[in-house]
């Protein structure tokens, strides 16, 4: 079990003093724990449950699954709904970039009925998008500004 608190430590990027802390024991226990001198005890493994309640238990207790039973952060690459829209027009787009053509006008719908320009709830003008970088394997790039 040491190994996998040792995983989940480096995964949430923290010292074991830092977690010591956030778990509510003794930075000297994590220490034993870590260093195989004991076990962790259900007190400390109920703690550190009740603090990340996205870890998974079957993991750490068992080694079985995965880390976590949901993401508890969005990472990188998670679309949230707005970036779909703008992709969409990325993808529309895309094929004629080369050449000095642009995609869809500002404000024209597309495939999927969203408009670019929609005012949100508040009233207000939504963000727009104004430029897009795209990195190519090769080391190049290409620049892509919505007319």
């Amino acid at each position: 079990m040491k190994e996998r608190i040792l995983a989940f430590l480096q995964s949430e990027n923290k010292s074991y003093a830092q977690f010591a802390e956030e778990i509510g024991v003794q930075p000297s226990g994590i220490s034993h724990i870590l260093s195989g001198r004991n076990n962790p005890s259900l007190d400390f493994v109920v703690k550190m449950l009740q603090k990340y309640p996205s870890l998974s238990a079957e993991w750490l207790l068992f080694g079985r699954g995965a880390m976590y039973k949901y993401a508890s952060q969005p990472t990188l690459f998670e679309v949230e709904p707005k970036t779909a829209v703008y992709e969409e027009h990325l993808i529309s787009v895309a094929p004629g970039m080369g050449d000095g053509t642009s995609g869809p006008l500002e404000g024209q719908e597309m495939a999927s009925g969203i408009e670019l320009n929609e005012e949100s709830e508040t009233g207000q003008p939504e963000k727009r998008l104004t430029r897009v970088l795209m990195f190519f394997s090769d080391k190049t790039f290409t620049e892509y500004r919505p007319s």
